[in-house]
């Protein structure tokens, strides 16, 4: 068992936000667990084709620019290099691979900590967790879906649209990863987009004000114990030159979602169905809570209700890369209010002890 004062989970970029943050606030007994084999939180693991200017905009973290890197270059191998670097810069005590299992309260609500991961157990005073939600992709259910006869794959596990060539992809979703999956799969393949509700493209520009005007919805529903909305709830998809020319050449428009899947495509509620060799599943992902299970900190609302970072249902646990800071500008920007959370519960344990 290995005590510490603050345990960070994840090494993303709300978890090294909160890191530097803490570091700069004085809180030395604090260490880092990530999963992850190497450094770069979930965009390791994002495509190769997605390239940095395709993806959403990566924000600075604190101390260290990003700078301009080239935008035709993977964003994986992007982001991985600049966490690196901000790890090696700062001296951020991080440990992996180190894979959480659950964070447990045996002493009660006044007492520590543990958490359990694959490597021990370790001891805390408070808890910053930062694991966001690439180990969560969400597969919602319809029927039939168990009898299809070709290959199913979400977001998590799409790795290059070559491997799709000359095959029917039914892509699902009306997020972003759906629209940029259809574009690239167009130059290969046919497709058909499914999505929920029709997709709402804006012409609003997503400037400060629209990013301000999206953290207050979902921080809204958040503060009410409520689960967060997806992105593109939030936010409608952006109606930029190159999705224009998608629209007008026919790949982004969208079928009302299917009613069944059949051993060999999908099925609408008029009893059409589209034949498809690939269903793609492009629905998102869910918050990566599980391992804090055991604490009891849901609503009845389902969701999990913070004051800034703070669980409301116990003050030990901050949540950061959750909500309204879900975004890597958000993130960044929850790292800091949980170091500061974190090391005011710190500092009034000390004086309360002091007291007795």
């Amino acid at each position: 068992m290995r005590d510490v004062d603050v345990l960070v989970i994840g090494a993303g970029q709300a978890g090294l936000s909160a890191a530097h943050h803490l570091q700069r606030r004085g809180v030395r007994d604090f260490v880092v667990l990530d999963a992850n084999p190497g450094p770069g939180g979930a965009w390791q693991h994002r495509w190769p084709s997605l390239t940095l200017g395709a993806a959403h905009r990566v924000h600075d973290l604190p101390g260290l620019p990003l700078g301009e890197p080239d935008p035709t270059e993977p964003a994986s191998a992007v982001v991985s290099r600049y966490y690196r670097d901000y790890e090696r810069r700062f001296d951020l005590p991080v440990h992996r691979p180190v894979r959480v299992h659950e964070v447990t309260s045996p002493d009660g609500p006044a007492g520590p900590l543990l958490v359990h991961t694959d490597a021990g157990d370790w001891r805390t005073r408070t808890l910053v967790n930062a694991t966001g939600t690439w180990d969560r992709p969400h597969w919602p259910y319809y029927p039939g879906r168990e009898r299809f006869r070709g290959r199913q794959l979400h977001t998590h596990d799409f790795r290059s649209a070559e491997e799709f060539r000359g095959r029917h992809v039914v892509v699902v979703g009306g997020g972003t990863s759906a629209v940029q999956f259809l574009l690239q799969l167009a130059e290969v393949t046919t497709t058909t987009w499914v999505t929920r509700r029709p997709p709402e493209f804006t012409r609003r520009p997503f400037d400060a004000e629209w990013g301000r005007d999206v953290e207050r919805r979902v921080d809204a529903r958040v503060r009410a114990g409520l689960t967060p909305l997806s992105v593109v709830a939030a936010t409608g998809l952006p109606l930029t030159p190159e999705y224009q020319r998608g629209i007008d050449a026919g790949v982004l428009v969208a079928r009302e979602m299917f009613t069944e899947i059949t051993p060999d495509g999908v099925r609408f509620a008029d009893g059409d169905e589209v034949r498809a060799d690939v269903i793609l599943w492009a629905t998102g992902f869910r918050a990566a809570l599980g391992h804090l299970a055991p604490l009891r900190l849901r609503e009845p609302g389902g969701g999990m209700r913070v004051d800034g970072t703070t669980v409301v249902r116990d003050p030990r646990v901050q949540l950061v890369g959750f909500g309204p800071s879900a975004s890597t500008l958000g993130a960044t920007r929850a790292g800091r209010v949980a170091a500061r959370a974190a090391a005011t519960f710190l500092a009034t344990e000390d004086d309360a002890a002091e007291a007795c």
